[in-house]
Order: structure tokens, then C-alpha cells, then sequence
């Protein structure tokens, strides 16, 4: 049973599910009509959203002005893995992303395990972002007069749980006081979250090529409304001379430019990696281009550079504007540095609200393309039903799996908050991201062909594990304890342990992952100096492996719980219908 559980789909099988030859021709399928602009376009609007919008705030908050150091970690991380994704892409064009790519290295057990895994980063990672749009939206609202009750615009367990823990914010008091009650119930859900997502549902329903006009006319007016804020957030920074916010004082009066230390920097990797989040949306659509195997590599790398320069740019003006500890709960950060008590340009403010709720609506719009897409290809595989790979006669999209995730995107609405969701996000992507730079160093290299991407061979025999042997030294002379404090457990201190509550969770941050990520970092130094590995996937494997270690135990409880369930689906249904079952 071992061996058929990873057992592989080859590339030739994989190619003509897709209704693709091996070149990439059009056999059937879906309808083919998107170019390299229109790509790089829908990788700006998965990435230019929810994380630069909300999400942005908190990583300030943590990292202080020196966050920016890890939006730039965290930017080569994703640079590796665009180029993994690219490698994949230009041999695989087809639907599917990491799911399919996987399937081709790794076998069909981890194949399953990331395309649940994905269905974390897309589906439920849409419901944070419904929610963010729904608190933009009511805002922007607001500044034209327009209110809609408060228990019509959040979500149930937001107002019951901020309660119990004894929050005076006025507009959850509000909502749960003039709640209307039905059969002892409170009737509190955030209606425009789910006027939004069946809005976004219909349209990937209708066709790609709808969405896709609608996804660039927001691109471009979102880049606009991003662009006014860096020249007029930064003009003001120097005008006013806030340039001192970038070095500010941490709690023992000391200016730095991290004044939490690299420990804060690190502690805002989930909202910053958020930020990342939907580049690797764009292979999803593979089977929707016009050239995939030339113009997806292009397509994620363009954007990918291009928010990476803006989200810079935004931190730096984010952290000059307002003291770093004033982002402390701000979930609109690029309309809080414009209020009256900070730079006080109130046109901006309604400038930001637009920008908003254009930018989360561009990121709905492609998740909710990527999840059928997955769905469509498991269901190609035999791992999901049959009836998810049906496409629509007219409109050549997956339409029922369409429909699907519209309903897991909008039945969770009513029943969970944001905090919730965005817990499950970060974690899943990243251990995507880590398959895919596995994936390559296992798949054989291929001969270079015209038009078509081809991953630049670096030996990495002898860098590799220099560069591994200068982390650690670095290290060591950065932090005389950074070793020793990894395997220093004083639970005498912990009084979650003194009180009979410790659990093993409790260890799983940050001592044992960044444990394993140092020993893995020397198993493989010792593997690549044998095999030859290329450099550029072992350096996208190893720097999201770090990035790992700085989610927390909520994150691995979470993802360790869905992985579970899945696992279970799959020996009860995919193990047997699997189209590789002999």
C-alpha cells in the first residue's frame, strides 16, 4: 500500500488530461484567451489587496520600520518559488498549480495534501478577505452617508467572542444590543461579505474572459489610488519632518530601526507572507492562457517584482507617517496615516475606502477562479468526484465546482470571524510553496527549447552548504545563545505548565521547528554536495522553510487538524477512485 500511495502521474499523462499536446496546443477544454498582460495583471490583483489594504498594519505594529526587512526575505522566497512554479509551468500547462505539480515529483498522497492544503490558501482564505472588503465597504458607505446596521455588517462570533473577552468597542455593543432576536438567536452576520462572494461567484461563473476585463480595470485603478498614496504619504513624511518615525525608540529608549529586534520582525511573518499570498494563483490559469508555457513564468515574476516595490515603498511611508506602536489593532492602516490626528488629509481617507474595496474585490475575484481549478484537476485524477471536472457548455468554465466554492466561501461566513480564518492561510501556502522547490530538485532536467521558460541550472554542490555554514556562524555571532536557547526548555517558567495546562503544542514554537529547520538545512548541505542539486530551488526550499518557523502553534494546531480530516477523505474516497488504483 506504501508504494501506491506516492505512486506518480507522469508528464505526458498530466499534459493530455489537460487537453493540451506536448507543445501546448489547444486540444479542448477550456477557452484559451489570456496573454501575458492580462496574467501579470491577475498576479497584481492576488497579490495587491487584502495584505497591503489590512494585514499591512499588524506587520508594522510588530516589526516597526524594519519590517521592511522582511517583506524583502520574504519577496526572495517567493522570487525562488516563482521561478519552481515557473520550471513546472512551462512543463506542465495545465490546471492545477502545486496539486499537479506534485502529483508529477512526489507522488499522489502529497498531491491530495496540497490541493487540501490549497483549498485553505484560496477558499478559506477568501473569507478573511470578504470580511475585509465588508469593513472597507460600510466605511466607504459611511463617508456618503449611507449606514447600514451593525449587525448587518459583521460577523456573529466576532461580536460574541470580543464580548466575552470585555471589549468596549461601541459598534459591537451596538450590534449585539439592537440585534433582532428569532427563536432566542441573535441575528448578527455580515450581509455585504455575502452579497460580495455570491457577486464574485457569478461572475467566474459567466466566464474568464469577463473576469478578466473586470480583474484588469480594477488592477489599474487600484495602482492609481496605491500610487497617489506613496507620493502624498511620502511628500508629507519629509515635508513634515517625520523622518524620526524611522528610527524610534523601543521600550528602554533606544532608537533603532527594528526596535523589537529581528525576534519583532520575524513575529509579523504571517501578516507579511498574507501579503504574498495569490502570486502562485496565476499558474492556476494555465490551461487558460494563450502561451503558458512562455508567458505564466513572466506573468508571476512581473508581478511579483512589481508588489514587492510597492509594498516597500507603503511600509516606508506606513512607519514615517505614525509611530510604529500606533498600528496596534488598525485594520485600515493606508486610511489611518491620512486621519486628522496624523497627517490629517481627509480627501485621502476617502481616496484609500475606494481603493479598498477595488483591491479585495480583484483578489476575490482570482481565488475564487483558483479553487474549481484545483478541484477540476482532482476530479481529472479521480481524487474528487466526477462531477467537479464538468464544464459549462456555453460560458467553458468548471462550473459546478464554481458553484461549490462559492458555498464554502459563503456558509462559513455566518459562523466564524476573521481572526479565525486568517490562522489558516499563511501556513498552508508556504507548505505548498516548499513541495513545489522539492518537486524540482526530484524532476529531471530538461533540454532547453525555444519559447518556453527554462529554470537557469546553478550548481549548488559547493554554495549550497557555504551558504548554510556562513547562516550558522552568522548566527552564532549575532546571538552568542541563539543554539543553546532552542533546546533550553525552563518550564518551571511557563505557567501554563505549572498549572497542569501545558501541552505539546507548547513546543511546537519556536524552539522544534526552528530545530528542524536547522537539521534539514544540514541533511540536504549533505545531499546537494552528493547529487549536485541546483541552487535556485534548494534556496526556495530552504528560505520558506524558514519562514515557517515563525508561525505560530495556533497555525500548526489549525493546519495539523485540516491536514488530518483530509487525510481521511482521501483514504475513504480518493485512494480507492484514484485513476492510477490498479
Amino acid at each position: 500500500m506504501s508504494k501506491s500511495l506516492f505512486r506518480t502521474k507522469k508528464i505526458e499523462s498530466v499534459i493530455a488530461d489537460g487537453g493540451v499536446d506536448s507543445h501546448g496546443e489547444v486540444g479542448g477544454g477550456l477557452k484559451r484567451v489570456l496573454t501575458l498582460k492580462d496574467l501579470t495583471f491577475f498576479g497584481i490583483a492576488a497579490i495587491l489587496g487584502a495584505g497591503s489594504f489590512s494585514s499591512l498594519g499588524g506587520a508594522v505594529f510588530h516589526g516597526g520600520p524594519g519590517v521592511v526587512i522582511l517583506f524583502i526575505i520574504t519577496a526572495i522566497a517567493c522570487a525562488f518559488t516563482a521561478f519552481c512554479y515557473s520550471e513546472f509551468a512551462s512543463r506542465i500547462p495545465v490546471a492545477g498549480s502545486a496539486y499537479t505539480y506534485a502529483y508529477a515529483s512526489f507522488g499522489e498522497l502529497f498531491a491530495w495534501i496540497i490541493g487540501w492544503a490549497l483549498i485553505m490558501e484560496y477558499s478559506i482564505g477568501n473569507i478573511y478577505v470578504a470580511y475585509s472588503w465588508s469593513d472597507y465597504f460600510t466605511s466607504f458607505l459611511q463617508k456618503i452617508n449611507i449606514h447600514i446596521p451593525q449587525y448587518l455588517c459583521t460577523s456573529y462570533m466576532e461580536v460574541k467572542n470580543s464580548l466575552a473577552l470585555g471589549s468596549s468597542n461601541a459598534e459591537l455593543k451596538d450590534a449585539w444590543n439592537n440585534a433582532p432576536i428569532i427563536g432566542g438567536l441573535r441575528i448578527i452576520f455580515d450581509l455585504p461579505a455575502l452579497v460580495i462572494n455570491v457577486l464574485i461567484t457569478f461572475l467566474v461563473y459567466r466566464g474568464i474572459k469577463e473576469s478578466r476585463n473586470f480583474s484588469n480595470l480594477m488592477v489599474i485603478l487600484k495602482m492609481m489610488v496605491v500610487a497617489l498614496v506613496i507620493f502624498v504619504g511620502g511628500y508629507l513624511v519629509f515635508s513634515k519632518g517625520l523622518t524620526f518615525n524611522w528610527i524610534p525608540a523601543d521600550d528602554n529608549g533606544v532608537k533603532s530601526f527594528m526596535p523589537n529586534g529581528f525576534s519583532g520582525v520575524m513575529a509579523a511573518v504571517s501578516g507579511v507572507f498574507f501579503a504574498y499570498i495569490g502570486f502562485d494563483a496565476v499558474s492556476v490559469l494555465a490551461e487558460e492562457s494563450k502561451n503558458p508555457q512562455r508567458d505564466l513564468p513572466r506573468g508571476m515574476i512581473y508581478s511579483l517584482v512589481i508588489c514587492t516595490v510597492v509594498y516597500i515603498l507603503l511600509s516606508m511611508v506606513l512607519s514615517g507617517a505614525v509611530n510604529y506602536r500606533k498600528f496596534d489593532g488598525i485594520g485600515d492602516p493606508l486610511a489611518f496615516i491620512f486621519e486628522e490626528q496624523n497627517l490629517n488629509v481627509p480627501w485621502m481617507q476617502f481616496f484609500v475606502a475606494i481603493a479598498a474595496v477595488v483591491a479585495m474585490t480583484s483578489v476575490m475575484l482570482v481565488f475564487q477562479m483558483g479553487q474549481p481549478r484545483i478541484w477540476m484537476s482532482m476530479s481529472r485524477d479521480g481524487l474528487m468526484p466526477p462531477i467537479f471536472q464538468k464544464i459549462h457548455s456555453k460560458y467553458k468554465t468548471p462550473s459546478f465546482a464554481t458553484v461549490v466554492t462559492g458555498l464554502v466561501v459563503g456558509l462559513p461566513i455566518l459562523f466564524t470571524d476573521k481572526t479565525f480564518v486568517l490562522d489558516f492561510t499563511s501556513i498552508a501556502t508556504l507548505f505548498a510553496f516548499v513541495l513545489v522547490c522539492g518537486g524540482v530538485l526530484l524532476i529531471p532536467r530538461k533540454e532547453r527549447q525555444q519559447n518556453k521558460f527554462h529554470l537557469p541550472y546553478i550548481n549548488g554542490q559547493f554554495i549550497f552548504p557555504l551558504i548554510v555554514v556562513v547562516a550558522i556562524l552568522s548566527a552564532k555571532v549575532l546571538n552568542a545563545n541563539y543554539f543553546s536557547g532552542m533546546i533550553n526548555f525552563d518550564f518551571s517558567q511557563n505557567p501554563e505548565y505549572t498549572s497542569g495546562k501545558f501541552s505539546f503544542m507548547d513546543l511546537a514554537t519556536p524552539n522544534i521547528t526552528l530545530i528542524i529547520f536547522w537539521l534539514t538545512a544540514v541533511v540536504l548541505s549533505f545531499i546537494t554536495f552528493l547529487k549536485k542539486y541546483s541552487l535556485i530551488p534548494l534556496m526556495g526550499l530552504i528560505t520558506c522553510l524558514y519562514l515557517l518557523t515563525g508561525m505560530t502553534k495556533s497555525n500548526w494546531a489549525w493546519f495539523l487538524a485540516w491536514l488530518a480530516i483530509g487525510l481521511v477523505i482521501y483514504l475513504l474516497y480518493g485512494y480507492k477512485k484514484s485513476k492510477l488504483a490498479v
